[in-house]
Parts: structure tokens; sequence; C-alpha cells
């Protein structure tokens, strides 16, 4: 697989050439034509690719151990014991945070955020639940604004949801999702960048989402713009399945679609461009390759059957950019299950079955998206196609970004029925384009790159009458 990235006067002088021409092939990104239907690709940029190589096997290990340590981490188990429970993870895992937060300069801080849930479904009492939360913050004025959430559940469960005195590990559900996210935060700690990425530890979720569910509640009071989150839940092994390959779910219809949004889908189509589907993509186009050492099975699908995930919570609060990674093959004996063998069968979320080179494998393709959102502009807003005359060509729209170091946008497009994009066209600094295809045969989008070549997730146009 061929590609090719330039540094900021290459896309410069690319830009400032008005490339008549259709591009195959972006100037930093290839068509990975016989790769597996990658589509576009993006490659890592040599901070990313430096970021790659911090990640640790052997420290995600010890992640893990230490949250198995705690014996049984229900959300309604003990908070005050410093050996056993919910408690003693939350400040185990604050305490990492802390430490990671000391090698930020500044740029990271922690905190401990509680409410006390009501009784309510599998809250038999009122519950303390506490998200612990680290903010590494934006460092471009104009992109600080913008973040990206990245989280794990660290609660975890028996058989019996309400079981708080069982031997309950969960090493892979979800242990495995906060040692990612905390050794995402040691490795990224150390890097500046543009937007403000929050690495989150999540309670509540086996009992019903009901930490995340608080922390969205939080956010959109307080007006934050979530350009993306990443939920990571069972990524710890890929149980005989393809060793090198995670699956990434997310929606096409978006969960709070209103009526008039509806309508116009049915008019026109875009059942697979809602701004999750296009995370997933962009996903796919930075962290499927060579340097992560993994390929990205996109599901379209919020998740999986009869189970539901941190994102969730987002996706119903407008947060419409919310997806989930989960391991290729999950192992149901080892899920929900008390520790126990059964006619030779070992059941139990047990430390030795997760694989931590995998679980490596899976941290990479978080950071390759994460790095790539946070130093990429903002997605092109209010992007529009023109649909107000019978036409064979298609011309595009958009408002210009704020980002000092913008240096252009680019088009991408593919067939209707091509689960991710095919074909691009760098337009330069503009906020109109018109392509000599015909709108009634493909899907567009419009990305926007800065002058080191980082470019942002695609946005789908609406028709503009």
């Amino acid at each position: 697989m061929s590609s090719l990235r330039v540094g900021k006067v290459g896309v410069l002088a690319l830009l400032a050439l008005g490339l008549a021409a259709v591009l195959p092939l972006r100037p930093w990104a290839s068509l990975a034509a016989g790769c597996g239907g990658r589509g576009l690709h993006i490659p890592p940029s040599p901070k990313i690719t430096a970021m790659l190589g911090q990640v640790s096997a052997a420290q995600l290990h010890t992640y893990d151990a230490g949250l198995v340590s705690f014996g049984n981490r229900n959300t309604l188990s003990a908070q005050d014991d410093p050996t056993f429970g919910i408690g003693a993870a939350r400040d185990y895992i604050f305490d990492q945070f802390q430490q990671i937060a000391a090698t930020s300069g500044g740029r990271m801080t922690v905190e401990l955020q509680s409410y006390v849930q009501e009784p309510a479904s599998r809250i038999p009492v009122p519950t303390t639940i506490t998200n612990v939360v680290a903010t590494l913050h934006g460092t471009q004025p104009e992109s600080t604004g913008r973040v990206y959430v990245v989280s794990g559940h660290y609660d975890s469960r028996c058989t019996d949801v309400l079981n708080t005195t069982c031997l309950a590990p969960g090493a892979d559900d979800d242990a495995s999702g906060v040692s990612a996210v905390l050794e995402l935060a040691r490795v990224m700690a150390q890097q500046p960048f543009d937007a403000t990425i929050v690495f989150m530890a999540v309670a509540g979720e086996e009992q019903g989402l009901y930490g995340s569910t608080h922390f969205v509640q939080v956010a959109k009071a307080a007006g934050t713009n979530i350009a993306g989150m990443l939920d990571n839940d069972i990524v710890g092994t890929a149980n005989g399945a393809d060793p090198n390959t995670i699956r990434l779910f997310s929606e096409g219809v978006p969960t709070d679609e209103t009526p008039a949004e509806a309508a116009l889908r049915q008019s026109i189509g875009g059942e697979s461009d809602a701004p999750a589907r296009q995370l997933a993509r962009y996903a796919k186009e930075v962290a499927d390759n060579d340097a992560t050492g993994m390929h990205i099975m996109l599901i379209a699908r919020r998740d999986r059957f009869l189970r539901g995930g941190d994102q969730i919570p987002f996706l119903q609060n407008g947060y419409r950019s919310a997806v989930r990674f989960t391991e290729m093959r999950e192992n149901f004996k080892h899920q929900h299950q008390d520790v126990r063998v059964e006619d030779g069968v070992q059941f139990g979320d047990l430390i030795e079955f997760v694989d931590f080179d995998y679980l490596a494998g899976v941290t990479r393709v978080n950071l390759a998206t994460l790095a790539s959102l946070a130093d990429a502009p903002a997605q092109p807003a209010n992007v529009k196609i023109v649909a107000s005359t019978l036409t064979n060509k298609t011309t595009l729209t958009w408002s210009a970004n704020s980002e000092p170091d913008l240096a252009g946008y680019v088009v991408v497009w593919r067939k209707t029925t091509d689960p991710v994009w095919t074909s691009s066209k760098l337009v330069g600094n503009v906020t109109t384009v018109t392509l000599p295809k015909s709108k009634d045969n493909f899907t567009f989008g419009v990305q926007a790159v800065d002058s080191d070549g980082n470019v942002s997730p695609a946005t789908f146009p609406t028709p503009q009458f």
C-alpha cells in the first residue's frame, strides 16, 4: 500500500495550484486498492508515529491487573474500602491520572465527577456514582473548545448484577477499555494538541449507563462542544478470530433525528451518513494501517444485538459523533458470569483471557484516531449541496473555518452503495466548488485540511433548494 504525506510547504503549494483535475489520490492520502476495501488512507504524521511506538502491552497489563485486584467493582459495592470494591478502583484510576497529569506541563487536569443516583433500575438504594475524568486541554485558542472524549467503564459485575461481594474481576469487561484509556492518557499527555481531549473512566455502566448519562447531561447543560466520542468496551482479546481486527460500531440514522430530518432523508438519502458514521469512516482512514498494525471492521449498527454501551447517552442527547470499539469475537462465558468451572470449562472474566498485544493494537487505533482529530481543523460547517436546479453537475458550498493554520478543503465522494470514501479532490481555500459529477449518482462530503496536512472528518451536505 503506497501513500504520501506532505508537509506544510507541500500542502500550501498544492492548494495554491488550484488543481483542476480530479485527483485519484490525495497528496497526503492514497486510495488503498487491494487492501481490504480500506478506501482513502491518511498515513500518520511523524508525531503520531512516535506516540504509536510508545504504547506498551506491559503497561496495559499493569493497569488491568491493578483494576482486577479490587475483586468486585460493582457500582453498588464498597466505596470506602481501600482494597475491595468500586471505591478502591475509583481511587486507583484517579491516582494513575494524577501521576500522568504531572507529566503534561500543566495541560492536563483531573477530577472526580460524582452525583447521587436515586433508586432506579438496578439501583435499589441511593448510590454515589463517580466518573474519573482527565482533561488534556487544547493549545490552539480557536480549537480548545472543541472536545473529543475517549471512554471505558470501570465497574464490573457477576451473573447477578446486584451481587456486590462475589468475585467480579471484569478483566475484559471493561478493565481492558479503562486500561486503554489510561495508556492513551499516559502517552498523549506530554504532547500538545490543538483541540481538547477528555480521557474518562465511568461507573454505573452495568447498572444502566448511569455514569456516562450524567457526564453527558453536565456537558450538555454547559454547552460543551463534544465533536467526537470513542467508547472502548470489551476490547481485550480477539478470542480466536482475526488477531489484528477490531470492530467499530456506528449508527447511520441519528438516534435523535427530527421529523423534518427524517422527511429529508427519505427524499434524498443519507441513511449511512450521520456524524457517527463519518467518525467511523475517519477512524478507518487514519488508523487502519501498518503503523497501528490493525484493521477496523466497520459495523453499520449502533451496537450489538441485545447490548448497549456508553456511546448511547451521547447519541441520545445531541452528540451524534459517538461510536463503540468492541473486540472481534466475544466469549460470553467470560462476560457477566460468576467465576467457576463447569464440566471442565472455566467461566468468568479473568485476566488470563486478555491478550495484551491485541489490546495494545486497539489502543494504537484509538491513539491514531484521537490525535488526528485533535490536531486537525474542525469539520466544515453549513455544508450545502445546491439542489435548486436540475443539472448533471454538483455544486457544494460551506462556511469558512476559523483556524489560523487552515490551508483549504478537500471534497470526497463515493458511490451511494460504497461504505467508505473512494475518491477526492483538493479544491483549495475556497467555500464553493462545482464538480462535473451528478449529485444523483454519488454521495459527497467536505473535509478541512491545515498547513501540516492534518485532515478533518468529512461533513455530509444537506440540500440547498
